[in-house]
């Protein structure tokens, strides 16, 4: 962005909309900054807001660049933008929270399926919990229960008893900031425990640390709709290579599988799976759908929408998300986030004529992705693999907040046909914005490191991205992996 246009951002109105008493209890006791006597050192909001804003700045390259961009993030924080709690937490904490970090999201490492592989991502975990940030992990890399393992001499109890270790892990390790500790645990439709994982919060006091999705495939989709059988299945470990025909399709099928590690792999990178039974697909979506409606879990992941969507589809493979669920990421994935308050950003709000400011909201959502990416530099992470998979992508997140209220200031009615409509050309706004924004950070400091012109435009998400975005994008980088 010019120096002319950054300076218009002092001009800009906004909506003036007071902090509520709740509003301010929440930013006293979860993001105010305090000694460890409780002696506030964040006088009051916008205290926090400099501190963040100073913080982020630092990681520009000179003392003037500091300066100025300190002054627009200070801006931009006033004017609307938040970021993810984690960063409004502990950016420019470290004196007196030094291990803590500004991620919010990360995603385990692949667990393995042996007793090291397990105990050591349980390991990762707590590092993770206890600076404050949340995981999600895959438990369907762990073979079913009553499988033989070979070097036991013994029969598994299954993946679910392992999620019961790192519930309790979670649930004992104190979080940074006084928060619960949060996870996400999902799972692949087609392995044998499918059921028992439907069913685990049906156990009173079970897995209450974890929130649960399944990884719905389009194949299991398919068969839902074409009311056929839906055969479950895990990978063939190479020490059971001799007991079983790999030719015979009834007892083996060839699957994509997050891990190469002890199977037998084709030459197309398939492994092979044993078939362990088979289920009437709908009846399996039945059991979904009630569990879903009793408990309001387990959530529902269209893993190979997400991957065909995903700007990286070329160098990475997802199989979780962060705790909510608003952010897949692949192995060691971390991600920091941020919003745009909507409202701030409505002109003549309630009034004949209201309308959503895009000129602002576009400046506003320039100078929250700088931001944001300076938050890549200035983050201290848990584990070395989670700094190294930041930095090799510069994984932001920039979505919304207040969506609803600012309809509302429009005169529309939050699900209507015209607000579903508005809400379109507001959030295309948004994503064109971030992205250019990008771009222009590639200019200035260098695409991300693993950038691929021709990879990231051929992500389903990019296909739908406007002409000049992806010109721009393909002429000179993009600094961010994930923007919108």
């Amino acid at each position: 962005m010019s120096t002319a246009r950054l300076e218009a951002v002092a001009t800009d109105t906004k909506q003036d909309i007071p902090m509520q008493p709740a509003s301010t209890d929440i930013w006293d006791k979860k993001y105010r900054l305090k000694t460890k006597q409780g002696v506030a050192l964040d006088a009051d909001i916008d205290g926090t807001y400099k501190r963040v804003a100073k913080a982020l700045a630092e990681a520009e390259p000179t003392v003037d660049l500091q300066q100025y961009w300190m002054e627009r993030f200070t801006w931009a924080l006033r004017r609307g933008a938040i970021p993810a709690g984690r960063i409004t937490s502990n950016a420019g904490a470290q004196e007196h929270k030094p291990a803590t970090s500004t991620i919010n999201c990360t995603v385990s490492g692949t667990i393995q399926d042996s007793m090291d592989g397990i105990l050591d991502k349980v390991h990762e975990a707590g590092l993770t919990l206890k600076a404050g940030c949340g995981i999600g992990y895959e438990f369907s890399t762990l073979r079913p229960r009553g499988a033989f393992v070979a070097g036991a001499g013994a029969y598994t109890s299954g993946p679910m008893s392992f999620m019961d270790i790192y519930d309790k892990m979670c649930f004992t390790v104190s979080s940074a900031g006084g928060r619960r500790g949060a996870q996400m645990g999902t799972f692949d439709v087609s392995h044998p425990d499918v059921k028992d994982f439907i069913r685990a919060k049906r156990e009173d006091g079970r897995l209450r640390q974890f929130n649960l999705s399944l990884l719905i495939t389009d194949g299991f989709m398919a068969a839902v709709n074409n009311d056929q059988d839906w055969p479950l299945v895990f990978p063939v470990n190479d020490k059971e290579a001799g007991d079983i025909d790999l030719a015979n399709a009834e007892q083996v099928v060839w699957r994509e599988w997050p891990t190469h590690k002890h199977y037998i792999v084709r030459d197309d990178g398939l492994v092979a799976c044993k078939v362990y039974g088979h289920i009437r697909a709908r009846h399996l979506w039945d059991m979904i759908m009630v569990s879903t409606y009793d408990y309001a879990e387990p959530g529902f992941i269209l893993i190979d929408k997400v991957n065909e969507m995903n700007n990286n589809w070329w160098c990475e493979n997802i199989r979780a998300t962060n705790p909510c669920g608003e952010q897949p990421l692949p192995p060691y994935g971390a991600c920091l986030l941020g919003s745009i308050n909507l409202p701030t950003l409505v002109k003549g709000a309630f009034e004949e004529g209201a309308a959503m400011d895009m000129a602002a909201l576009d400046r506003l959502v320039r100078v929250a992705v700088r931001a944001m990416d300076n938050v890549v530099d200035a983050s201290r992470f848990p584990l070395p693999q989670q700094a190294q998979e930041a930095q090799a992508k510069r994984r932001i997140g920039l979505g919304v907040t207040g969506l609803a209220d600012a309809l509302l200031m429009v005169g529309l009615r939050y699900g209507s046909e015209a607000a579903a409509k508005v809400t379109e050309q507001w959030m295309h706004a948004i994503a064109r914005a971030a992205y250019l924004a990008s771009v222009d950070l590639a200019r200035e400091k260098g695409a991300f490191p693993l950038f691929d012109a021709e990879g990231f435009l051929a992500s389903g998400n990019m296909q739908q991205m406007d002409k000049d975005v992806r010109e721009a994008i393909r002429k000179h980088g993009i600094r961010n992996a994930l923007l919108t």
